[in-house]
């Protein structure tokens, strides 16, 4: 299982893509789709309402449970990816490119976000 490089990973197993013009793209990594099984439904935040690094977003359904979504950043939701509302398991089968959930405004980024290798060791075994 790869991690792309360019992205960092919070401890819920959220990534990050480094901001364009102070906005970020949010996903699940290949990881915790693993672990979630086939995704069946994806209650994703609103566009314009504010998360906060940390806190529960939405949530994700599959076939085996259902499970919290969590924002690696603090800040406002200025999209989210229609597609994976209609088609969940584009977060199992592309979950760095398609499967991408929302896209976020930061206000503040916090410092324990990890570096793919810092990922990995953490989830390695």
């Amino acid at each position: 299982m790869s991690n792309p490089q360019q992205l960092r990973y919070s401890k819920e197993h959220e990534w990050l893509s480094p901001a364009e013009d102070g906005v970020a793209t949010v996903g699940i990594t290949e990881f915790a789709a693993n672990a979630l099984g086939d995704v069946v439904f994806a209650q994703l935040p609103e566009v314009g309402s504010t998360v906060a690094a940390g806190e529960t977003c939405g949530e994700l359904e599959s076939t085996k449970s259902v499970s919290d979504l969590y924002s690696p950043v603090s800040g406002e939701v200025t999209e989210i990816n229609q597609d994976v509302v209609d088609d969940p398991s584009l977060v199992n089968s592309e979950p760095f490119e398609g499967g991408w959930l929302f896209k976020v405004r930061i206000a503040e980024e916090p410092a324990d976000l990890m570096s793919a290798d810092e990922y990995a060791a953490q989830n390695a075994g």
